[in-house]
């Protein structure tokens, strides 16, 4: 147990040290860009009759620094917001808080990437254990097949084939924002079913994504345990073909579990394009917005926090993986 917690202690640590590192490479970042948000700011002020001072200090409640100040000033500024979990306030929103602004859009990206994960996950690897099983058979070569072709395509053209057929020349899913704008929101069921509707492509085009990686994932994985001695021990004994597939895919399944997690992390970052295809309001398509705005607050505050994402899975598949697999314990 004492092993376990110096292990946490160090993976919470390493945490730290690269959300710090990552929070300090975008302020550097955003103050290197061709012109400076917090001057034309604090001209619009001036312009609008407001005093210097004034002007200055409602640039300074946006950015958590003015940009008179010298620039390793601004950055304890800004450190010293993140320590209280302060963001700065939004440029496009017209004041809104940022942190407000990223967990409205969070829903949007959490629901369509955990489904997706999910789906993907438990299809892949089902059928990576059929296709290294029946490696020789026509099926194994058309699984294979499968997941090869699919691991190979963009995002964005698989979106947009997505879209394509079952919008544009089927006509059987619906096309853009979430839900029928002629809809009352809320817990009722044309809602309901309106929003299940409208997340189908999305959620189809993330499990597709995904699904190429782990069918060749698993099978690579139990091609390796079909060779161990463990099984061919188990056969002998004369075991059924159904505790046989359990042997192998529980084994088999292990170093995947570690990926899942990263995986989860990964797919806040790949959501942007997908999100921006789909006209979903998510944080991948906030971060677009907010590069397109110039809404520096914004824009720092989605790189944080897609940061934050990948650090976290990152720590809970490390953990994860040593208490699933006591071997790695020792």
């Amino acid at each position: 147990m004492k092993g376990f917690g110096r292990r946490l202690a160090g993976k919470l640590a390493a945490g730290l040290v690269m959300v710090w590192l990552v929070a300090t490479f975008t302020f550097f970042l955003v103050h290197s860009l061709p012109g400076n948000p917090g001057d034309v700011k604090y001209q619009q002020y001036i312009m609008q009759g407001m005093a210097p001072d004034v002007a200055r200090s409602k640039v300074a409640g946006i950015y958590g620094f003015t940009s008179h100040e010298p620039l390793l000033q601004q950055y304890g500024g800004y450190l010293k917001l993140l320590l209280h979990g302060n963001l700065g306030v939004s440029i496009s929103y017209s004041g809104v808080p940022v942190t407000h602004v990223i967990w409205s859009a969070l829903p949007w990206t959490v629901f369509p990437v955990l489904t997706a994960l999910v789906i993907s996950f438990l299809i892949g690897i089902t059928a990576g254990v059929v296709a290294a099983v029946r490696r020789s058979s026509r099926w194994g070569g058309l699984l294979t097949l499968s997941g090869s072709l699919v691991a190979g395509v963009p995002s964005f053209v698989l979106a947009l084939l997505l879209v394509f057929l079952f919008h544009t020349l089927w006509g059987v899913l619906p096309y853009g924002d979430t839900s029928d704008v002629t809809l009352t929101p809320g817990f009722n069921g044309p809602y309901i079913a309106s929003l299940a509707t409208h997340a189908v492509l999305p959620v189809a085009t993330y499990v597709l994504l995904s699904y190429g990686g782990w069918m060749l994932a698993m099978k690579s994985s139990v091609v390796s345990v079909l060779g161990d001695d463990f099984i061919l021990a188990a056969e002998l004994r004369g075991i059924t073909p159904v505790t046989r597939m359990r042997y192998i895919a529980r084994n088999a399944i292990l170093p995947l579990f570690t990926v899942l997690a990263l995986s989860l992390g990964f797919m806040f970052a790949g959501s942007i394009l997908v999100e921006d295809i789909f006209d979903y309001p998510g944080l991948g398509n906030l971060l677009l917005q907010s590069i397109g705005n110039r809404d520096y607050p914004l824009m720092s505050g989605a790189f944080l926090l897609i940061t934050v994402a990948i650090v976290v899975a990152n720590i809970f598949a490390e953990l994860m993986y040593s208490v699933i697999d006591p071997r790695v314990r020792r």
